[in-house]
């Protein structure tokens, strides 16, 4: 066993703290309070905001089971690295997001991570990065917040965990499907594309290229060219845009809630680009789940079947029927 050890601050540390809990490889989560300009700070005093300390988990892991580089990404899939001391509904200097190191070998691989982050996000990421002052322990009655309290509050979205299950079928390798730079990225896509994937801008309704495409074939980010939705489960649903009754896989979408339009509705984007793709409804096809995935066609780019072998997709022939 090779121990280490790395501080994330992600906000309320209840939720940050089961969600390492549960990686295969991680030792503890301790919560506790990082770079205090008090020594041995309470939660009260914390709270107020006057110590500077940052809501952070101790993550002890092993090493030989689990990459810093992994826990790394796994915290950015939680977190919205471009707010300013908020995250979910708790605002607050002591709510700042941030990656404390202990070891000095560790600054390259935290730096790479932040660098293919930011590739994602038009804003700069406010995330700190830096070398951990101090870390004082919290409260007994804050340690395994959740699992003493499973009804407790909690920001953290625990679905990206499925992106670590070994007996899954791993379609999106971070490592293969990369965004480019944010100059690269404004030649690299149309004004559309640009539009809808980073302002979550909508494709005009019926105009898009691929609402009446049915050819047989994969659909994939145009930013990354990771593989998102398969022809075979594309369907006519007369709502405007490309349906689809669900994703190639589940690793590849997250989803956020979406109130902008004075309603509840469930964003979809890409993994690997952090892309705005459109939204999923619970009005699809009854025999195929009852999802139905109303994706921009400027989201996505096509690739027919005859082509995948050409252009590297061919183990997902498996999946075009």
């Amino acid at each position: 066993m090779s121990k280490k050890v790395i501080y994330l601050a992600g906000g309320c540390f209840w939720g940050v703290s089961e969600y390492f809990s549960r990686i295969d490889g991680v030792l503890s989560a301790v919560t506790g309070y990082a770079n205090s300009d008090v020594k041995a700070p309470a939660y009260e005093e914390v709270k107020s905001g006057i110590t500077g300390a940052a809501e952070t988990v101790e993550v002890t892991y092993d090493s030989d089971k689990v990459a810093l580089k992994t826990l790394l990404r796994q915290f950015f899939k939680i977190i919205d690295p471009v707010s300013l001391n908020k995250q979910g509904e708790d605002s607050g200097t002591q709510y700042r997001t941030g990656i404390y190191y202990f070891y000095d070998d560790d600054i390259a691989t935290i730096d790479e991570v932040f660098s293919d982050e930011q590739k994602k996000y038009e804003k700069k990421i406010v995330t700190e990065k830096g070398r951990l002052r101090n870390f004082y322990n919290a409260e007994d009655y804050h340690q395994d917040y959740l699992k003493k309290n499973p009804q407790g509050y909690c920001h953290i979205d625990f679905s990206s965990l499925n992106d670590l299950k070994e007996d899954k079928k791993q379609f999106v390798d971070p490592d293969k499907y990369q965004a480019p730079d944010r100059e690269t990225l404004k030649t690299k896509l149309s004004a559309q594309a640009y539009e809808v994937t980073q302002h979550a801008a909508t494709d005009p309704k019926f105009k898009g290229e691929h609402n009446d495409n049915f050819k047989k074939g994969i659909y994939v980010d145009p930013i990354t060219g990771a593989p998102l939705f398969v022809s075979t489960d594309k369907f006519e649903s007369g709502c405007g845009w490309p349906a689809f009754s669900k994703p190639i896989d589940d690793t590849v979408l997250s989803r956020h809630l979406d109130t902008s339009l004075n309603r509840q509705r469930i964003e979809v984007r890409s993994k690997t680009s952090n892309a705005h793709l459109g939204h999923v409804f619970t009005d699809g096809p009854k025999e195929t789940g009852g999802l139905r995935y109303c994706i921009n066609s400027a989201a996505l780019k096509f690739i027919p079947f005859e082509e995948l072998d050409e252009k590297g997709y061919g183990e997902f022939k498996q999946f075009v029927k």
